[in-house]
């Protein structure tokens, strides 16, 4: 018999570490190669870890809640006949050169961001805790000296907005700067908690991993970005009708179920391509225009929490792929099984407010992107139509396109023609077209 390490997997580009949620299995029971045997939580999704290995369970090494690094070990298996050099725990690689390797990495992450490469640190920062500290201009020898919380003290997301927090008021409160009553009054301050009025028929529900999540990262997106929103109500019926006549063939032909998402994100890419300043992200002082165009799109989970997978490369893909894709990612994400990497990466997002029977929204963006649009429901509207004999009144289907966007970096013209060009590309849907 021999034995063999289960090591924290690398479950994305820039995911470093994750979270054991619950193993699947006991110590002793045998399982499978492939098998799940436990659930891990990264900052970017919550996903199942299968067995490299069939074997017994012998030694869990890692405990609900703990933060463990990818390439740590988390378990020890034991297995038939004699495993592998590379893969034995009597022959893993030094410790210390595994520990050397990932300073390396983290000082290449941090060589990106000014202001946090200002020093050299042994110690282990998340790409989360990276990017607090580059959005608050937090160096990297400041978060030396923040005590952390988490596993063997390291930093947390609430480590580090506990230290923004208390540093905020303090150079505040700071004699040393004596500020006048109106710079005083001029300096944003963090809101005031109110606290909730509980009485004994209240039930007090508590928030999950990813809905504290969600809420950290909507209010975070907030405080960054100052939002602005622009309307436009289109005349979908040419889209509309197109559709009702194409969805058996679409059902027949492919295999896929027709809905007006991907057909509305196919005018969205269009409408990018001529406006490429909205396809941009903000880094400090520099405006980032991605050259790739990948599309978000918000998607509700039976939880009640929302994730939002990413469509790569969506401008190189004909409606047939958009609708395969946006089928594929929806149904996997209802499914809790998404990769990581699936969930990374986007420069534009698409919200679908409609499918719940409103007719517009103000979203929030997704950071660091600086636009996203909310499609309102589709509805039937008494229109004046224009002909050359005259004008009359007609049945027309329409819904409302809701953008909002970064008035940092997009102002209200920019803002406005893109999402009136996203109209006009679904006003003139082609109804000829067979794909």
């Amino acid at each position: 018999m021999a034995t063999v390490e289960l090591v924290m997997p690398k479950m994305g580009e820039s995911v470093m570490e994750g979270t054991i949620l619950s193993w699947l299995k006991n110590e002793g029971d045998v399982i499978e190669e492939d098998e799940s045997i436990l659930e891990v939580a990264t900052d970017k999704v919550d996903t199942e870890i299968p067995s490299t290995h069939a074997g017994v369970l012998k030694q869990i090494l890692a405990k609900d809640g703990e933060v463990v690094g990818v390439g740590k070990a988390i378990a020890i298996i034991e297995i038939e006949g004699e495993a592998s050099d590379a893969n034995t725990s009597d022959n893993a690689p030094d410790q210390s050169i595994i520990d050397e390797a990932e300073k390396l990495v983290e000082t290449a992450i941090a060589g990106h961001s000014a202001s946090v490469a200002e020093s050299v640190s042994d110690k282990f920062y998340s790409p989360l805790v990276r990017s607090i500290a580059k959005a608050e201009g937090i160096t990297l020898s400041d978060l030396d000296r923040v005590s952390g919380s988490g596993l063997e003290g390291r930093l947390t997301k609430d480590d580090m907005l506990a230290y923004v927090n208390r540093r905020n008021s303090e150079s505040v409160d700071t004699p040393a700067t004596k500020p006048t009553a109106e710079k005083v009054a001029a300096i944003p301050q963090a809101p005031k908690v109110v606290p909730a009025v509980i009485s004994g028929e209240d039930e007090i529900i508590e928030m999950d991993r990813m809905r504290k999540m969600i809420a950290e990262r909507m209010v975070s997106s907030k405080q960054i970005s100052p939002h602005v929103t622009s309307f436009v109500e289109a005349d979908v019926s040419s889209m509309v009708n197109w559709r009702g006549k194409m969805k058996h063939t679409f059902m027949e032909r492919d295999g896929q179920k027709l809905t007006f998402t991907p057909i509305i994100i196919e005018a969205i890419v269009r409408a990018i391509k001529d406006y490429p300043m909205i396809n941009i992200q903000v880094d400090g002082d520099r405006i980032i225009k991605k050259k790739n165009i990948n599309i978000g799109i918000a998607v509700a989970l039976p939880s009640g929490n929302l994730i939002v997978p990413v469509i790569k490369n969506a401008d190189q893909l004909n409606l047939i792929g958009l609708t395969q894709r946006v089928n594929d990612l929806a149904k996997r994400a209802r499914e809790n099984k998404l990769k990581p990497d699936e969930l990374s990466g986007g420069t534009y997002t698409v919200s679908n407010v409609g499918s719940f029977g409103n007719v517009m929204g103000t979203p929030i963006i997704m950071q660091p992107q600086v636009a996203i649009m909310a499609l309102g429901a589709i509805q039937k509207k008494p229109s004046v139509i224009e002909t050359p004999e005259g004008d009359f009144i007609g049945i027309r289907h329409k819904m409302f396109l809701s953008h909002s966007y970064d008035h940092r970096v997009v102002d209200g013209a920019l803002g406005g023609m893109f999402v009136r060009r996203v109209a006009d590309y679904l006003e003139k849907f082609d109804t000829d077209r067979v794909s």
